[in-house]
């Protein structure tokens, strides 16, 4: 299809231009200018569908998190079933620390503390995880889990030498407990809060 016809594509183009950007140029570095590079499109075309940079940002940080539901559903399926799902939580938890996922989101964190329209959206991930965790754990302790994966997340990109996975671990342990719950019958309804578009 044209894209000159095809205005939709363009303004999705654009927004995964500026999604590939964020990991090598953080928020804070983005511009219209290297969006549209990417992109290859005109200038112009991003200020048309973008009027502001912190629009475009925000659409592109609202996709990125769109994306990370996946990882949820897999954690989900796992928690549900899992005879350890602590085991199972560490394992998802530490296959994209250190990646452009998590580099991501550490930005998205960094950004909703100057950008308070944007703090829902950091929050998302978190809220969503603690909903996952509470199928078989406390909610007090199933949110002070997700706070301590934020720091982890956060030790990994600022630290050469983060914490071992067995630290994890064992921290997890703690922090968790015992399940509380056998894990639900298969079919069970997911309860993967919706992450807001």
């Amino acid at each position: 299809m044209n894209r000159r016809r095809d205005p939709q594509a363009r303004r999705q183009e654009i927004v995964d231009a500026a999604c590939a950007l964020i990991p090598t140029l953080g928020v804070a570095g983005l511009t219209h200018r290297a969006v549209a590079a990417r992109a290859g499109v005109p200038v112009g075309s991003t200020t048309y569908y973008f009027a502001t940079l912190d629009d475009l940002t925000t659409a592109a940080l609202e996709q990125v998190t769109q994306s990370w539901t996946a990882d949820l559903a897999e954690l989900e399926a796992e928690i549900k079933t899992a005879d350890d799902p602590i085991a199972a939580l560490v394992a998802l938890s530490l296959s994209y620390q250190g990646g452009e996922r998590a580099v991501v989101e550490a930005e998205l964190y960094l950004a909703a503390t100057r950008r308070p329209e944007l703090r829902p959206l950091a929050d998302c991930w978190r809220t969503a995880l603690v909903d996952v965790l509470t199928l078989r754990f406390p909610q007090d302790r199933s949110r002070a889990a997700a706070v301590f994966l934020d720091g982890v997340l956060l030790d990994v990109l600022s630290n050469a030498t983060p914490l071992e996975p067995a630290a994890v671990t064992a921290a997890l342990r703690a922090l968790l407990g015992t399940p509380v719950t056998a894990h639900p019958a298969a079919g069970a309804k997911g309860r993967i809060s919706s992450i807001p578009s």
